[in-house]
């Protein structure tokens, strides 16, 4: 659970009930680029306290911006990066926090940053364990994670969220072939500390998924 969880990082940007002005997209890009270099660049025992400090930026942005889709995808996404980042069963009322904040953003404009609550949701369903311990629930991943592929079928980030799911319901071969495509992604302008890192996951992942294969 706590590698995919601290592993969520999602795609472009777009509008939603509020349009993003100058001052709102400067806050989301300042938002993904200290994730982006707590998760790939800090090591380890440092990134419990990064993501705690980073969660409080989004979360004001949050209470800044109330009907902005895309603050509560990002408040949720760093939420979920925390609870990675601390671990154990003691993580688990932040994944629910996150969990929450996911919601809140579907209701407000599901196609924010291209349905990327729907991907950051479904990841969490994936990897949270089950009742009655959490709320994981491999259906309601594939349908939330399905819903994100609908939206963008080209994305980095649904497409290896999406291979992820298959890999663990065993499904090898479809995961491979959606972690490759996942590889050709168009790169993402602004975003490329984020994205050489989700495919330094996408490999690793490629390799697990080829051994089954082999």
């Amino acid at each position: 659970m706590n590698k995919v969880l601290a592993c969520l990082l999602l795609g472009a940007l777009s509008q939603s009930v509020w349009a993003l002005d100058n001052a709102d997209q400067q806050r989301l890009n300042d938002i993904q680029q200290n994730w982006a270099h707590i998760q790939y660049e800090l090591p380890q025992p440092q990134r419990e306290d990064a993501f705690a400090q980073l969660a409080t930026q989004a979360s004001r942005f949050t209470r800044d911006r109330p009907a902005l889709a895309e603050a509560w995808i990002w408040s949720g996404i760093v939420t979920s990066s925390w609870a990675g980042a601390q671990g154990g069963l003691g993580a688990l009322g932040k994944v629910k926090d996150a969990k929450a904040d996911l919601e809140k953003a579907l209701i407000l404009d599901p196609n924010a940053l291209q349905g990327s609550a729907y991907t950051s949701l479904g990841a969490l369903y994936d990897q949270v364990p089950g009742w009655p311990i959490g709320f994981g629930d491999a259906d309601r991943a594939e349908q939330l994670l399905k819903q994100a592929l609908q939206i963008n079928p080209d994305g980095i980030d649904s497409l290896y969220f999406w291979g992820d799911h298959l890999y663990r319901q065993k499904r090898y071969a479809e995961a491979r072939a959606a972690l490759q495509k996942a590889l050709h992604a168009a790169p993402r302008q602004g975003r490329e500390s984020a994205d050489a890192g989700r495919r330094k996951d996408i490999a690793a992942l490629l390799v697990d998924v080829n051994k089954q294969l082999d």
